[in-house]
């Protein structure tokens, strides 16, 4: 921990010094991005293949299913998903599909059971993938029950959080290791102990293109023009600092107090989250997670169905759980607050942007060299959506 609050430490240091200063962390350029690549189908056909069927997603927390046999229904870029945890302990994911005839196993939802009777003829699976029963199976005729085992999807858990691949292992699913993808940032959420936090709600909204969302929550260049009455109160415009973990972000925006470290011992200075400075700790291509003092809003991005859409999932968790109806409400409240702030603010001008980029008035966006979190997220989009190989891998320059 000494270690990881030095690094935080040292964030804190840039981000006082940005305020100090009147600067920023800065590219050495700026960058053009093509306006078809925001509207294109075919890119976007590209993406869902070589980026969000192939790499892994954060499709649950640990908290979500706590206990053996408890599972998470859901549906995925219109695939159906189902995450259980065994007997062993062990998080699993599936196609939730029955192997007879397709029907899906288990109402999107969560539950707790140890077995999923197919609703249309019967046919029963355990929570670990394997064929248990087939109605009447006398009358059916013979078949070799091992090839009608639900189709697994690599999956593994780390720090709180559980991790799919959307293509199945017998169909070319590549390996999942969530402590490798995670990289530098696993230390982070291994730090926050996610996994014994209370999980209170979630509520989806719609926006834009995937990557419209994304950019908006890669810069804090906007906020005093957009967020005037909510976030500027807190964060000064276009003062951050970025850090690339892979493809990954942890992005720190400094508060309006952050000149209250110069008061402090500077061993202190890597303990002051959300007294001073703020992150927001960004896994590609589709989580990002914010830490507030009373609580954390966990974002879950997913494209589609159309180019130009995508559905956001915000979670919310807390450290503890109240123990009143009272208490209770009052979380309801802070979490539709920082859900509207997001959906009123950023999203609607995420649509807005969706319009102005299907206008033709323009053929590139171009981001500025006080937007290297979006350059190095478009510079990793290419990256994985080159088949050659010859893109080289993006680095976040200090």
């Amino acid at each position: 921990m000494t270690e990881l609050y030095d690094k935080y430490a040292r964030a804190a240091e840039r981000m006082l010094h940005f305020v100090e200063t009147r600067t920023t962390d800065m590219a050495s350029g700026t960058m053009r991005v093509p306006v078809a690549d925001y509207l294109s189908e075919e890119r976007f056909e590209a993406e869902i293949a070589r980026i969000f069927k192939r790499l892994p997603l954060m499709l649950a927390l640990t908290i979500e299913l706590p206990n053996v046999n408890d599972y998470k229904a859901m549906e995925v870029m219109g695939l159906p998903v189902l995450i259980t945890r065994g007997r062993d302990g062990k998080a699993r994911a599936f196609l939730n599909v029955c192997k007879h005839r397709a029907m899906h196993l288990a109402k999107e939802g969560k539950g707790n059971c140890k077995a999923f009777a197919c609703q249309y003829h019967g046919w029963t699976y355990s929570n670990e993938g394997k064929l248990i029963g087939i109605a009447e199976a006398s009358t059916f005729g013979e078949v070799d029950r091992s090839t009608l085992n639900m189709t697994e999807l690599p999956c593994d858990e780390a720090a709180g959080l559980i991790f799919v691949i959307l293509t199945p292992k017998d169909s070319g699913g590549l390996p999942i290791n969530a402590v490798e993808w995670m990289g530098g940032m696993y230390e982070d959420f291994a730090a926050l102990k996610l996994e014994t936090w209370y999980f209170h709600k979630a509520r989806k909204m719609q926006g834009a293109n995937w990557k419209v969302a994304y950019d908006g929550y890669l810069e804090g260049y906007h906020f005093q023009a957009a967020h005037t009455n909510t976030v500027a109160t807190r964060s000064p415009s276009n003062r951050a600092n970025y850090e690339g973990f892979g493809p990954h972000i942890r992005l720190g925006f400094p508060q309006n107090s952050i000149t209250r470290l110069a008061d402090l011992p500077r061993e202190e200075w890597g303990r002051q989250e959300n007294n001073g400075y703020d992150f927001i700790r960004m896994l590609f291509p589709n989580m990002s997670f914010f830490l507030a003092p009373e609580m954390g809003q966990l974002a879950q991005l997913f494209p589609g169905p159309k180019a130009n859409q995508n559905t956001t999932v915000m979670n919310y968790i807390f450290p503890v759980k109240p123990e009143t109806e009272k208490g209770l409400a009052a979380l309801d409240q802070m979490c539709d607050f920082f859900f509207d702030v997001v959906e009123e603010e950023d999203y609607f001008l995420g649509l807005k942007v969706q319009n102005g980029l299907e206008s033709g008035a323009m053929t590139h966006q171009t981001f500025g060299r006080n937007e290297p979190g979006n350059q190095f997220f478009h510079k990793w989009i290419a990256y994985y959506l080159d088949e050659s190989g010859q893109t080289p891998m993006p680095v976040m320059k200090a």
